[in-house]
């Protein structure tokens, strides 16, 4: 799926690699931060190395916030859907491949999907992929690396601290895996309730007059109603139970906090910490754990654009029904007429559901 779905970033992918060494760039700024925050309390104001000294690394910390924040804006110019962006132009990519594709349909190939399912697949669900892309581009990149960075810089400011990892990290991964497995089923349901509310509203624009004819405007009303509800609660299903990711991540993360207070803070009685060290390991395991709390974010997003990607999928693989591959190309036809002599047709191709029978 993944594979089908790649070529459409064809003429686009320089901006996204851009946007993933900006990201990247960005995320080494942020984590070198805490370690010079680290020499301003150690050495800086409890080593008394003097104002010099704190000046020197405090303009080196506001130089590094000052990149990184560069970083985030030109990575952010190359991935959000702003002007001729990798996302946006990958959308538009898809959406012409999605749109010639229907081109070919016929009437059978239609009626398999459905007139209003192909309508939210060419907008809803590549909208859906649309910010899967572009938050992979941007989040699934930075997350991951943030996780890599703070951790290796959290165990090296602090090995005796770094047991609170072993407790954090397998939870949070067990959470996103057990709610991903669970929300996306009814993601796809409520898809499938987008297509019915699109028909409701194809069925009273084409046929608006002979409503308005038999006055059955309160009937199409209570209709639309209803796949609207049905639309609603759907999605109450589905954001349930992804809703779950926001608590369990801040426990998890004001757990860690308290841990690492109470161990670093023996640690500094007893001689074997410095204070700074204990400041920097908590700014530490927030951007560990914020990134965790970042994938979790987004999880809901990639679940849904998983859904939307099954759907997009579906349509770019399905057989053309009428082709020209057997057609005579070297026929000439002296006049314009054309003669029909015991034809039978079924746009079902089924021989018992004949629409002209000889």
């Amino acid at each position: 799926m993944i594979k089908k779905l790649w070529r459409y970033t064809k003429g686009y992918r320089v901006r996204a690699a851009l946007a993933t060494l900006f990201v990247m760039a960005e995320v080494v700024l942020e984590v070198y931060i805490p370690y010079v925050m680290k020499d301003i309390i150690n050495v800086g104001i409890k080593g008394n190395a003097g104002v010099a000294y704190i000046l020197g690394k405090g303009a080196l910390m506001l130089g590094l916030a000052l990149t990184s924040l560069a970083c985030g804006a030109l990575c952010a110019r190359c991935a959000v859907p702003c002007g001729p962006t990798a996302a946006t132009s990958t959308s538009k990519n898809l959406r012409q491949g999605l749109f010639f594709k229907v081109q070919d349909f016929s009437f059978a190939n239609t009626d398999k999907f459905s007139t209003a399912s192909l309508i939210t697949r060419l907008t809803t669900d590549v909208t859906n992929v649309q910010q899967a892309y572009m938050m992979g581009i941007r989040t699934l990149v930075r997350a991951p690396m943030m996780l890599i960075c703070a951790t290796f810089m959290a165990v090296k400011v602090g090995p005796q601290l770094s047991g609170v990892f072993a407790f954090a990290i397998p939870i949070l991964g067990i959470t996103i895996g057990v709610l991903g497995a669970a929300a996306f089923p009814k993601f796809q349901r409520m898809l499938k309730k987008y297509d019915g509310m699109n028909a409701r509203v194809q069925e009273n624009l084409t046929a608006i007059r002979t409503v308005k004819a038999f006055v059955r405007s309160d009937y199409e009303s209570e209709r639309f109603c209803g796949a609207s509800s049905d639309v609603r609660r759907a999605q109450v299903a589905a954001e349930r139970i992804i809703v779950l990711n926001g608590p369990i991540a801040q426990l998890v993360l004001y757990s860690c906090m308290i841990a690492t207070c109470w161990i670093g803070g023996g640690a500094i009685i007893a001689g074997t910490m410095q204070e700074g060290d204990l400041m920097s390991f908590i700014s530490y395991i927030a951007q560990v754990l914020s990134s965790i709390m970042m994938i979790m974010m987004i999880f809901i997003n990639l679940v849904l654009s998983k859904a939307s990607a099954t759907r997009i999928t579906e349509v770019l693989d399905e057989k053309i029904d009428i082709t020209d591959e057997k057609a005579n190309k070297e026929l000439k036809v002296s006049e314009g007429s054309i003669e029909f002599e015991n034809v039978s047709f079924s746009y079902s191709r089924d021989p018992n559901n004949l629409t002209l029978k000889n």
